[in-house]
């Protein structure tokens, strides 16, 4: 098999920072401080789901209601990722980030102080709004401190930085929300997302990773910028757009509906529930690594993006879906528990494939947009999963979960033929630069 190049690029072109090849010590700590930045994120999303029953019951919800309350959440976050992110190619992803951290707690101080539903809803819109962009301007702020063939560890830790943030707070929240209630928890994250603003106005930077031909140009000087357009009809953009849609959907579940389902349809106390939610997670922090080194060492030895990515995240969902669709064999909670555990972590894990590839796929002054836009159609599985979950819920009752879940590894069944059929970076690119 001929070896094709490491890193998938125009034949004239090469890298160039500068910062060390490796990135470097003040990208490592870029990236240490963007992790944090996506665990606060995810532990924001995650809250409501924690605090569920308490929720439902101070606010006399029923299920529907509830789910629409969790799908108010993404009803702006879509289109702050595509303006956000449209604005990332433009302006300092530092300025950015800050501002959208100092938005996360100033949004959340309403539905802290009290209120009834309408004043819920009204705080996870706005959220959810400044919370939007917050993976692909993170994502974008982190590889542009690396070259392409380096960027796989960075971008999994960034993902990472995503299940780190429920296995970490979890536990805690779940403590604060049964002792405290769950307004007290609201509180905690307001204070704990001010702390890193204040951090990061401090340390934060931005990248200066660019490409450049080989007579040491930016590649944008010398060819005109490719349409978002041309990007957006490529096959890789549309087949690791879906793939990370149903991949997306697994995740709005275990935010939402995951601790009730332990809770209710499994028997599961709140502490115990608390504790068992992180499993997924876990789970899903362990394959990103693994698949972060594996796609990392392929890359390394010459397999081209198609394989290295698109395979090895296709195999991910494809085994997520097995472990779902098989849950009416299981006979037991332990048997269940575990094959829900495994089918959403591993289900759940494709956001690094996706923006990685992206990245490789997109010229640079168009990766954030190009990312953006993934992650505004990918986060419209946020908007119709909680709601459709509670529909069944109040439907079916405690059967409703498991109608989900089967549900859930349909969709990544399709997402895997997707990311083994049509993500090709190689060949994509070749057509955007020719």
């Amino acid at each position: 098999m001929t070896a094709v190049p490491t890193v998938p690029q125009h034949p004239t072109e090469t890298t160039e920072t500068t910062e060390a090849p490796g990135g470097g010590r003040r990208a490592w700590t870029v990236t240490v401080l963007l992790v944090v930045f996506m665990m606060i994120n995810f532990a924001d999303k995650s809250v409501l789901g924690l605090a569920a029953d308490e929720i439902r019951a101070d606010l006399h919800l029923s299920a529907t209601q509830f789910g629409l309350a969790n799908s108010a959440f993404f009803l702006l976050f879509s289109v702050a990722a595509v303006v956000v992110g449209l604005a990332a190619d433009r302006m300092s992803p530092k300025t950015l980030l800050l501002v959208m951290a100092v938005l996360w707690s100033v949004a959340q101080v309403p539905a802290a102080i009290g209120g009834g539903l309408a004043v819920l809803v009204a705080s996870r819109v706005f959220l959810g709004a400044a919370e939007g962009p917050a993976f692909p301007v993170a994502q974008h702020a982190t590889l542009a401190w690396f070259p392409d063939h380096r960027r796989n560890l960075p971008g999994a830790l960034i993902t990472l930085g995503v299940t780190l943030g429920v296995i970490v707070s979890a536990p805690g929240l779940s403590w604060v929300i049964q002792r405290h209630g769950w307004r007290t928890a609201l509180w905690v994250l307001v204070a704990v997302g001010a702390v890193w603003a204040a951090v990061w106005a401090v340390l934060g930077a931005d990248g200066r990773h660019r490409a450049v031909t080989a007579a040491g140009e930016p590649r944008e000087e010398v060819r005109a910028p490719v349409p978002y357009r041309r990007i957006f009809a490529s096959r890789t953009w549309t087949g690791v757009t879906l793939a990370y849609f149903t991949s997306y959907w697994t995740v709005a579940l275990m935010l939402v509906w995951l601790p009730s389902y332990l809770r209710n349809a499994l028997g599961y106390s709140a502490h115990t529930a608390g504790i068992v939610v992180v499993a997924p997670w876990t789970i899903g922090a362990v394959v990103l690594l693994t698949q972060a080194g594996v796609t990392g060492r392929l890359m390394r030895r010459g397999v081209g993006s198609r394989r290295a990515r698109g395979w090895v995240g296709g195999w991910l969902l494809a085994l997520g879906a097995a472990c779902c669709l098989a849950l009416p064999l299981a006979d037991g909670t332990t048997a269940k528990t575990v094959l829900v555990a495994l089918g959403f972590g591993l289900g759940g894990s494709y956001a690094t494939i996706a923006a990685t590839t992206v990245a490789e796929l997109a010229p640079p002054s168009r990766k954030g947009g190009a990312l953006g836009t993934m992650n505004a159609v990918v986060t419209a599985a946020g908007l119709a999963a909680p709601a459709l979950v509670g529909a069944l819920v109040d439907a079916q009752g405690t059967g409703g979960y498991q109608s989900a879940v089967l549900l859930s590894g349909g969709l990544l069944a399709v997402g895997a033929a997707a990311s083994f059929l049509l993500v090709d970076p190689a060949r994509d690119i070749a057509r955007l630069t020719g």
